[in-house]
């Protein structure tokens, strides 16, 4: 099972590669142009930090499912 911070780091990470990927020139600029495209509207880090303590001090649904991301990325 996934936890919380494993999900925010997998998230920032995948951010990352697709900055990588787009700024990659041995790429197909097909391959670069999608990835700046994906980027747009992808979560920075720090949304996805925000988002984690949303949900930390949300108890709203604690107890159902739990948080699905995580404030704290290095646990």
């Amino acid at each position: 099972m996934t936890m919380p911070h494993e999900r925010t780091r997998s998230v920032i990470q995948t951010r990352d590669f697709l900055i990588e990927l787009s700024r990659d020139k041995s790429l197909p600029e097909r391959i670069r142009r999608d990835a700046e495209f994906l980027l747009r509207h992808y979560p920075t880090r720090a949304d996805m930090v925000t988002a984690g303590r949303v949900e930390e001090d949300t108890n709203s649904l604690a107890g159902l499912f739990g948080p699905v991301f995580s404030s704290p990325i290095d646990d």
